[in-house]
């Protein structure tokens, strides 16, 4: 009995040292960076009456040439040493209730402000621009990625993850293949005037692609007709993805998890605050309980840019609505089983007094400037003048320049002035939910945004409903595009 009981603790001990091993070999794989980089005002979604806030996370497909494994998969030997381009960018929503999920693509020739951005790893510095978005990339890194999704949507985003083509082929090995379908024979080579190509050569019909084919899917533009159905190939690929998963009972088989968190821990760079495998697994699990009929995938609405023909631009209010629904955590989906609580937002007033509103300054910034509907010249002027005759005499207009925010936003520097931020918006009839602390104000600012374009009262804003999403949204959802097919544009069929 000593010596079973013995070989039992030697047994039990090693079996435990193994796992601890193996564990600390994952958490070695991970690439890790700074979550941001540059300029940017984002806060985060109040808690829901149950204290659960949504989960926002940012996925970039790296262009990257950098190493061996990356030139063999994506061309390009003479572009080795470039900085690498965010291609593909996608946020993942997770509601706060984690019962449904949203995706939301940009394509990567769109215009929008990429703010002044720092290079964590070098410190150079790099000034805002105004440029497509998947130059952001190599404004800083991921984090200049964020910060310019952030600015451009209004949504606090809580991580992101990079992945690169190696990376692509290897998780896809590591799932085991994933089904797609095309309505035509497929051969996306170069053409006679169009360079590039994926590769991806295919019958028409379902097939099982991973490896090299599944990054060929996934890279595929032109043999689809446009960078906008590029994203709907990717998102019928990951809608595939989940139900694969599910049906290999993956989240339950100890075997193929591992497989898959070694084959993830090597093929992503995440940012700093999901640096052990412990934390990546946590947010594997939120996705997991999310049921496929409530994943919606979708594209930024969007409109041609007036001054490139080959670039786009968010297109204005059919954009703003997406972006509004992502910040108010409403589902993209009608499948909810639940009722809505009809509860409002709690607006909390401040404790701190305000002062007599002659003897409260404030200046007005024009912030309605945007890529598709331009700016409204004099706003700053006129709110602040609506401000004087209402007795803020010490109000006035920032005549620096215009700015780019969606919604409006009084902001404060301290505690002491919180009082004096919430009387100024109770005036303008801003909802108190708007008045946000930052330390990059350095007294009461009224940023007079996209959502307040005419008039000096600010519009009351209807929220959207769940499921009602831009028709411009090309929105998928992970049961019902089960068995469809992507068309093929006529040149590159065979």
């Amino acid at each position: 009995m000593r010596w079973s009981a013995t070989t039992l603790a030697v047994l039990i001990m090693g079996t435990a040292g193994a796992g601890y091993l193996y564990y600390q070999h994952l958490n070695s794989n991970i690439q890790h960076g700074q979550r941001e980089s540059g300029d940017s005002k984002a806060t985060k979604t109040p808690p829901n009456a149950a204290g659960q806030t949504p989960l926002n996370i940012l996925l970039i497909g790296s262009d990257s040439r950098a190493s061996d494994a990356n030139v063999a998969l994506g061309g390009g030997r003479n572009h080795r040493d470039n900085p690498p381009l965010g291609d593909v960018q996608m946020l993942i929503h997770l509601s706060a209730d984690r019962e449904s999920a949203a995706v939301v693509s940009i394509p990567r020739d769109t215009r929008v402000d990429i703010p002044k951005c720092t290079d964590p790893d070098t410190g150079e510095e790099f000034a805002a621009d105004n440029d497509i978005i998947n130059e952001s990339l190599a404004h800083g890194g991921a984090g200049c990625t964020l910060a310019t999704w952030q600015n451009l949507t209004g949504v606090y985003i809580d991580h992101w993850m990079t992945i690169d083509f190696a990376g692509v082929v290897r998780m896809a090995d590591a799932i085991g293949g994933v089904e797609v379908c095309v309505n035509q024979n497929v051969d996306d080579r170069p053409k006679p005037g169009r360079e590039g190509g994926s590769g991806l050569y295919m019958t028409k019909g379902p097939h099982k692609v991973k490896g090299e084919q599944a990054l060929q899917w996934l890279r595929t533009r032109h043999a689809w007709g446009s960078d906008l159905l590029r994203a709907r190939a990717q998102h019928m690929y990951m809608n595939s993805m989940m139900r694969e998963l599910r049906g290999q009972n993956v989240f339950t088989d100890t075997g193929r998890l591992m497989d898959l968190a070694d084959a993830a821990t090597k093929s992503l760079k995440v940012s700093e605050e999901i640096t052990t495998v412990k934390k990546l697994y946590d947010l594997g699990m939120q996705l997991k309980s999310v049921p496929t009929n409530r994943i919606t995938m979708t594209t930024m609405p969007s409109v041609q840019d007036p001054l490139d023909r080959n670039h786009v631009v968010p297109a204005g209010a059919d954009a703003e609505k997406m972006w509004a629904m992502l910040r108010d955590d409403v589902p993209f989906d009608k499948n909810s089983t639940t009722k809505p609580s009809g509860k409002k937002t709690e607006e909390k007033v401040s404790a701190d007094p305000a002062a007599p509103d002659a003897e409260i300054g404030v200046l007005v910034q024009n912030a309605t400037r945007s890529e598709s509907l331009g700016v409204v010249n004099g706003r700053a002027n006129t709110v602040s003048q609506a401000l004087v005759q209402q007795g803020f005499t010490r109000a006035g207009a920032d005549t620096s320049g215009s700015y780019a925010e969606e919604r409006t936003v009084v902001r404060y520097p301290s505690a002491e002035l919180e009082g004096d931020a919430q009387r100024v918006a109770k005036s303008l009839g801003i909802p108190l939910t708007s008045v946000k602390r930052s330390a990059d104000v350095s007294g009461v600012t009224v940023v007079v945004g996209g959502d307040w374009r005419e008039g000096t009262a600010y519009p009351k804003q209807s929220k959207p409903r769940a499921g009602d999403l831009p028709e411009n949204s090309d929105a998928l959802n992970g049961d019902t595009d089960s068995g469809k097919c992507m068309d093929v544009y006529e040149p590159y069929r065979w």
